[in-house]
């Protein structure tokens, strides 16, 4: 029997030309593997599920790949040093959740391990995830290690909340602000799975689908699995994607907006029942008429700058 493997893990990009929405970033890391001018120490940072992660790995890859004979930005993936990364049993690759492991106890069993150079790869590298999570002694005790480590090691921090990592270790790191992705680039990239898959699902259902997936790969890419699996890959339409993921149709919306505007109470909360009813998340509901707002003033205050 074979492993089923949701979207989001199948299409995991394996080389940085794979990477979508963070043109910089791939711009940056590429040209650094291509002079072989590569950081001791990178930071990214940036929202969920916008490849933080992703590239850590592909970073671990390039430097350990088998078939080139030096650093790569687009590893083979099919070498086994690639194979054992992605496998997470690469014993030169030490990827650690700093939300579980925040003492400085873990931190001093890395800086112990600096000493030895790698055993099957060229580059010992480690991958903190969530590296926010670390208590301050813990920070304090790789401020040296990471400001002049070992010629063979290097550092992938990986952070959602930038603001909270000492100003001292962000200064020592190479920081990439990983951007949301945009909407014409997830919608790109979902059409791209949909043909790859063989998916029945509209365009219109996938620019949802991307809208309130708020930038994130991952999320996009989640919410699609969801969608095919709850309807047996039978024509997903944009109802469908609304009820998967609690937002009200366009339709009822309008009638909610329109009822609010004119005043008509008794009909706004009957709208505003028959659309809770059918599943709509509150919250959701109260951000969709957030946007309707904002969309008429920018369109107003667009055309009274054009006259």
């Amino acid at each position: 029997m074979l492993e089923y493997k949701v979207l989001s893990r199948k299409y995991r990009p394996k080389k940085l030309e794979e990477v979508v929405g963070q043109d910089f970033a791939v711009k940056a890391l590429n040209n650094g593997f291509a002079k072989e001018k590569l950081a001791h120490a990178f930071l990214f940072t940036g929202i969920r599920g916008v490849g933080k992660t992703t590239i850590a790995r592909i970073i671990a890859m390039g430097l350990n790949c088998e078939k080139e004979k030096k650093p790569t930005a687009n590893p083979c993936g099919v070498c086994s040093n690639c194979k054992a990364i992605l496998q997470d049993r690469f014993e030169d690759v030490l990827e650690i959740d700093a939300a579980s492991n925040t003492g400085v106890d873990d931190v001093r069993e890395i800086i112990s391990s600096l000493k030895y150079r790698p055993s099957k790869g060229n580059f010992k590298v480690f991958i903190i995830d969530e590296v926010h999570m670390l208590s301050n002694s813990a920070f304090n005790a790789l401020l040296k290690t990471i400001e002049e480590p070992p010629s063979f090691v290097k550092f992938v921090f990986c952070t959602t909340e930038m603001k909270k990592i000492p100003i001292t270790i962000v200064s020592r790191c190479q920081k990439y602000n990983l951007s949301r992705v945009s909407l014409l680039s997830l919608c790109t990239y979902l059409e791209k799975i949909v043909k790859l898959e063989n998916l029945n699902i509209s365009k219109e259902a996938l620019t949802i689908i991307a809208r309130n997936s708020e930038g994130s790969i991952r999320d996009s890419l989640t919410i699609l699995d969801q969608c095919v699996l709850t309807f047996n890959n039978k024509n997903v339409s944009v109802e469908d994607v609304n009820q998967i993921i609690g937002v009200t149709s366009q339709s009822f919306l309008l009638d909610l907006f329109l009822n609010i505007i004119n005043g008509d109470i008794v009909k706004a909360i009957k709208t505003l029942n028959d659309i809770y009813i059918k599943g709509a998340n509150p919250r959701q509901l109260l951000e969709d008429l957030l946007n309707i707002t904002y969309n008429l003033i920018a369109s107003v205050g667009a055309n009274v700058n054009n006259e």
